[in-house]
C-alpha cells in the first residue's frame, strides 16, 4: 500500500488519506526541534522530584501483549507518586471498581507511560518505563492516607522522563473556569442508566454515585 493512499471510513463513504510509514509521517510533522530532540532524561532530576511532590494526579497508559491499550487516572494528595530512587517510582492503588484493566496489562506487558499533572500548570511531566506490581513493600508505610495502606502499587523503572510543552493545555483552555461546562451533560447516574440499562434503577444509581457514598469509599471498601 502506498505511504499515503485514499481509504474509506468504516462509518461511511467519505475518503481519507492514511499515513502508513515513517517517511511520510516525518514529512508531515517536519523536523524535530532541537530542544525536543534532547529533552529526554533517564533518571530523575531534582526538579522532577519537586514536580512529583506537588502533583496530585496522573494518567497511566498500559497495553496487553496484543497491543490493546488502557489509560487509567490516578489521584491522591500531592506527592502520592512515591520516589524510591533516582530511577524508580511507585504509584499506589486505592479501592476502585476492581476491574484492574491496567494491572492485567502490566502482568502481560511491562511497558507503561505516565503523564503527571499539576492543577493550573500547562506543562506536564512524562515518564516512560517498565512496570511491575507489588502487594507490599517497606515504602507502603509512607503511602498511608487517612489510616489506609494501599492494596498494591505499580513500581516503574524509568526509561525516559521529560517535560512536555504547554500547547495542548493552552489550546484547550483546560484550567480556565470560564471554559468549564460540567452541567451541560446529565449527571453520571443518568448517563449510566442510559448507556448501561442493566445497571439498576435511576434512584439506586443516584444513591451509589452520591458524593457522600463516594467520599465514604475513597480509601476503604467498607
Amino acid at each position: 500500500m502506498p505511504a499515503s493512499s485514499p481509504q474509506h471510513s468504516s462509518t461511511g463513504p467519505t475518503p481519507y488519506r492514511a499515513v502508513t510509514d515513517g517517511v511520510r509521517l516525518r514529512a508531515l510533522l517536519g523536523d524535530v526541534a532541537a530542544r525536543a530532540s534532547t529533552k529526554e532524561r533517564h533518571t530523575l532530576h531534582a526538579r522532577d522530584r519537586e514536580w512529583l511532590a506537588l502533583s496530585p494526579f496522573c494518567i497511566i497508559a498500559t497495553s496487553d501483549m496484543h497491543g490493546n491499550c488502557d489509560a487509567s487516572p490516578k489521584g491522591d494528595p500531592p506527592g502520592f507518586v512515591h520516589v524510591i530512587d533516582n530511577s524508580t517510582i511507585a504509584v499506589p492503588e486505592r479501592p476502585g471498581n476492581r476491574r484492574g484493566d491496567g494491572y492485567h496489562n502490566i502482568l502481560e506487558n511491562p511497558h507503561a507511560g505516565i503523564i503527571s499533572l499539576i492543577p493550573g500548570r500547562n506543562e506536564t511531566l512524562r515518564i516512560n518505563g517498565r512496570a511491575h506490581l507489588v502487594e507490599d513493600a517497606p515504602f507502603f508505610d509512607q503511602l498511608v492516607v487517612k489510616g489506609h495502606r494501599p492494596i498494591l502499587a505499580i513500581v516503574v523503572e524509568i526509561d525516559t522522563i521529560f517535560f512536555h510543552c504547554a500547547k495542548a493545555f493552552m489550546r484547550s483552555s483546560l484550567w480556565k473556569p470560564s471554559s468549564w461546562k460540567p452541567d451541560t451533560l446529565p449527571p453520571i447516574a443518568q448517563l449510566t442508566k442510559e448507556v448501561q440499562p442493566q445497571a439498576g434503577s435511576l434512584e439506586s444509581l443516584e444513591k451509589y454515585y452520591s458524593p457522600e457514598n463516594y467520599t465514604r469509599k475513597l480509601y476503604s471498601d467498607e
